[in-house]
């Protein structure tokens, strides 16, 4: 299951999946662009397997009922690809009154997983890939949603990948390598539509830089190696560039990660550990 996979590089991992031949779910907000893409998927790799099903990822009413209509049949979930992400030019709120970047990079995250962690360790061995960045840093648990701080969409989006890196080693740190590894990763810089709405001479300079990024496809290439390589079910909780394990500082906080554990789980109001 990917997220954010009507475009970019989720988009590229669950083709990519699905030449493998996986039975692919395609976790999308518009139903026409992710259609589309659904279209394209199968088309380029003759797996008819490739379902879309709509999940708005900034809303927690939406993930949940995603997360019920997805294991309602009693289906297997082996991996998890939580991609989805958003970079907001202006501080907005989610229909839960969250910051978007906030609810959308981080809570989605945490709650979507949280909902599947049941039937992924039934399914086990299974997989949780968390698309994060090594663009991650400046998290502040006091001031998360930017209520006091002054608002900068890639600041907040620098907070949220820190977040996601951090979430998936608390993770692995609880949850059994042999039900369920988990790893994050980062994919590059990649051309994709996450810049999209950045204006001024930040949007300027992001389109010039365009032409030294990679393509999505290239940045979807570790996180589906992440999902499908049999070699990296364990050890878990390692972060990932270029399909190699590297250093990461934030593994070494583990009380922030704790705390940051703690103020996901108020937020979502998750059943978490």
């Amino acid at each position: 299951m990917v997220t954010g996979a009507s475009s970019g590089i989720g988009k590229e991992i669950a083709r990519n999946l699905a030449y493998f031949g996986a039975t692919v779910v395609m976790a999308c907000r518009d139903r026409q662009r992710g259609g589309a893409a659904l279209e394209e998927i199968v088309a380029d790799s003759g797996n008819d397997r490739v379902s879309l099903m709509l999940v708005d990822l900034a809303s927690l009413a939406s993930i949940k009922a995603f997360a019920k209509n997805l294991t309602a049949g009693g289906s297997p979930v082996h991996v998890l690809v939580n991609n989805a992400s958003v970079i907001a030019s202006k501080r907005s709120l989610s229909p839960d009154g969250i910051e978007l970047t906030w609810a959308t990079n981080v809570l989605a995250y945490f709650s979507l997983t949280n909902l599947l962690l049941p039937t992924l360790r039934r399914s086990k061995p299974a997989r949780i890939v968390h698309v994060a960045s090594t663009y991650a840093r400046g998290l502040d648990l006091t001031d998360a949603q930017f209520e006091r701080r002054r608002y900068s969409g890639l600041r907040a989006y620098a907070q949220s990948k820190q977040a996601d890196r951090m979430l998936a080693w608390r993770l692995a740190a609880i949850v059994p390598a042999r039900e369920v590894s988990v790893h994050a990763c980062h994919p590059g810089l990649v051309a994709s539509g996450l810049y999209r709405d950045q204006g001024g001479l930040l949007g300027r300079a992001l389109g010039i830089g365009r032409l030294l990024m990679k393509s999505e496809r290239a940045g979807a290439l570790t996180p589906t190696f992440l999902a499908a390589d049999p070699e990296v079910q364990e050890p878990t909780g390692r972060f990932w560039i270029d399909r190699e394990p590297v250093a990461c500082a934030f593994a070494k906080e583990p009380e922030q990660i704790r705390a940051l554990w703690r103020l996901c789980a108020e937020q979502t109001r998750c059943d978490a550990f």
